[in-house]
């Protein structure tokens, strides 16, 4: 079964812009890798110039063969890229908006990289955030 998330950016206008990710969205898996691999706005702007995902990995990009069918180990698995789909992207007003709409969708996980370049994330019926 997936544990589905969502994963965003804090633009510099307070907006957030953010991808959705099919698998493994707990924080004992997805919030790890983002904490460990995805540090950086610059990459973690990467990530979510991919669009949707079907599963997180600690590198973004392939070094080989890779696709949806044919994954490549520890290489992201993005819907647009590795499938053909439409590049799905979503943004929201602030970050008070981008959580409200986590608890209200099928999501359970939300992770936000904030301006302040940390990470926090939400979880689906409960108030609030906390740090990765």
């Amino acid at each position: 079964m997936a544990t589905r998330s969502r994963i965003g950016i804090e633009n510099q206008d307070g907006t957030v812009t953010s991808i959705y990710c099919h698998w493994d969205g707990a924080p004992d898996t997805n919030g790890v890798i983002l904490k460990e691999h995805y540090s950086d706005r610059e990459r973690v702007e990467k990530l979510i110039a991919l669009g949707s995902l079907s599963s997180l990995a600690p590198e973004i990009d392939p070094t080989g063969e890779h696709s949806f069918e044919k994954p490549q180990s520890g290489i992201t698995v993005a819907y647009h890229r590795d499938r053909g789909e439409d590049l799905m992207q979503s943004i929201k007003p602030s970050t008070k908006r981008y959580f409200e709409d986590v608890g209200n969708g099928w999501e359970a996980y939300g992770y936000l990289f904030t301006k302040q370049g940390e990470w926090i994330y939400g979880e689906a019926g409960r108030k609030g955030q906390v740090a990765l």
